[in-house]
């Protein structure tokens, strides 16, 4: 046993769990147990927010779980809703227009593009507000000590080099790419070996600025450049460096003003940030070791291409804390192993994907950038629309056979009409066309898919002689059900489909699935009440 197992001072009392980090994947993953009623402690090293931007966007998945934790409207006066993406060549030919949905499958604008102090303010506020979520700043984690296999003993440091001790049933490092958490967890780092160093320039508009492109990609073999706005009054301008360039000379203000000068002016804004960035490409090869998980930065890191670094992130603390929530309420600690075996292959695609946009993007060889303006400019002319990009669906893991996320749509009761989640929650749910599908579960099924928080939607999308408890009033369902040929999907709670049925004999055979894999060698504690919101 460690020497740090019970020193003087020592917290005897282990939390459910620790996180090391408050960045966005922390506080989201902090916030979501503690709305589960879970005892929550975060440790930072840095002793208030970190109050610049980083990330400059999110989509309508990220703003469905700000949903659920209550503040998606919160977070809108930091953001503004993106119509689209283009790309131009050095002589602002336009290359690529892409138009995002508005609304996404996730029922809200499928771009934002987002001042990130604003969204970490929101999150810290809430948080803070949680009575089981406690956060700790100034906190330097130095060990993560698994402790016979009953609990982790972080041990940090204050700024006046103050030992603290916290004991956890789980330890989860969101402390980025540099971070310590995964020295404790094993393995390696898989690294693609595409990484570029960039000068990221931000600027706070005084004033309004009307030909300021809002989200544009410069494929200028010369120079790529990437504008994009960063929420309301915020901008950003990002320049490929060459090796060889001085870091300390590109980031003096004199430098940067140059550059701009054909979007921007000092009359116009005022340059708030400068800094070298450079991106990596790599993955974790473990995200758990025992009761150590990582999540966001600290298990990935990617190009920025497709905006997806921080929504990654998040969408890691959506798909791991209802599991640490089950787990810690008695279900097998298996369904931590599902959590890399379901996010690892999305998280490859979208870098993968970023690399390969990337390459295009920034492409050096006046000749080949030549060759790939010819072809988008022919493909716009012949009105080829650009394919979308659909991120894969779940796979492995407790996923039976869809994987995919549910969609949100606008949905009514015989009292209200809100989106879907608002309607029927979050939690494990069976969405049907009409009650008899649920006739083949089996009793004993049903009574333990209810004992998780499951419920039951029940709508009425192809029969005439029986009314629905749940209309479907955008029409997004009965447009869903009939792509899928299904009358029935079990959704998780972290929104994603565990499967899908054709009929009642084969949601039966689901239900027999899912309480087969979620079934507990022990009896389930009582549940803890969540705090009110």
């Amino acid at each position: 046993m460690s020497a740090f197992a019970q020193p003087p001072g020592a917290e005897r009392k282990a939390v459910d769990v620790a996180i090391v980090g408050s960045g966005p994947t922390g506080m989201a993953l902090a916030a979501l147990l503690g709305r589960q009623g879970r005892s929550v402690v975060v440790l930072e090293r840095y002793t208030g927010l970190y109050n610049l931007p980083r990330a400059a966007a999110f989509d309508d998945e990220t703003m469905r779980t700000f949903q659920k934790l209550g503040v998606a409207e919160k977070m809108l006066p930091g953001t503004n809703v993106q119509r689209g993406y283009v790309w131009v060549n050095g002589d602002d030919e336009v290359l690529l227009d892409i138009e995002f949905d508005n609304p996404g499958r996730c029922g809200w604008p499928a771009q934002y593009m987002m001042y990130q102090p604003h969204l970490e303010s929101v999150l810290d506020e809430l948080i803070t507000s949680l009575p089981t979520v406690e956060i700790r700043r100034g906190m330097t984690v130095e060990s993560v000590d698994q402790q016979d296999g009953d609990d982790v003993v972080v041990r940090a440091t204050d700024v006046e080099g103050g030992e603290h001790l916290v004991r956890a049933h789980y330890v989860v490092g969101c402390d980025g790419g540099n971070g310590i958490v995964r020295q404790f967890a094993g393995g390696e780092l898989d690294d693609y070996g595409f990484f570029e160093n960039w000068l990221v320039c931000d600027f706070q508009l005084d004033r309004d600025v009307p030909d300021l492109p809002t989200f544009r990609q410069v494929c200028d073999p010369a120079e790529p450049i990437a504008i994009v706005n960063i929420g309301p009054r915020f901008h950003r301008f990002s320049f490929r460096l060459e090796s060889a360039a001085n870091r300390e000379e590109v980031v003096h203000p004199d430098k940067v003003w140059p550059r701009v000068a054909t979007y921007l002016t000092p009359e116009d804004a005022e340059l708030v940030r400068v800094a070298n960035y450079t991106f990596r490409s790599c993955i974790t090869t473990h995200w758990r070791h025992g009761r150590i998980l990582l999540a966001g930065d600290a298990a990935h890191q990617m190009p920025p291409f497709l905006a997806q670094g921080m929504v990654s992130g998040i969408r890691d603390a959506r798909n791991l804390a209802w599991k640490l929530d089950m787990v810690l309420a008695g279900h097998p600690d298996s369904l931590l192993d599902t959590y890399q075996a379901e996010r690892e292959p999305h998280v490859r695609y979208i870098t993968e994907k970023a690399i390969e946009l990337g390459r295009v993007q920034t492409m050096r060889d006046t000749a080949l950038a030549a060759e790939r303006d010819a072809q988008m400019i022919a493909a716009r002319k012949a009105n080829q629309k650009p394919d979308k990009l659909q991120y894969p669906a779940l796979s492995g893991g407790l996923i039976a056979n869809h994987g995919d996320i549910f969609p949100q749509g606008l949905v009514s009761t015989s009292s209200t009409t809100a989106l879907f989640d608002e309607i029927a929650g979050t939690g494990w749910l069976v969405v049907a066309d009409g009650p008899q599908v649920l006739s083949d579960i089996a009793e004993g099924d049903r009574t333990a898919f209810t004992e998780i928080g499951g419920r039951e939607v029940i709508f009425g999308l192809t029969s005439m002689f029986d009314g629905a408890p749940v209309s479907d009033t955008a029409g997004v369902y009965t447009r869903w059900f009939a792509a899928h040929e299904c009358v029935a999907a079990i959704v998780r709670p972290d929104g994603y489909v565990f499967g899908i049925a054709r009929d009642a004999a084969e949601l039966g055979t689901l239900a027999k699935e899912l309480v087969a894999a979620i079934t507990p060698v022990a009896p389930v504690p009582p549940r803890p009440l969540a705090p009110t919101a």
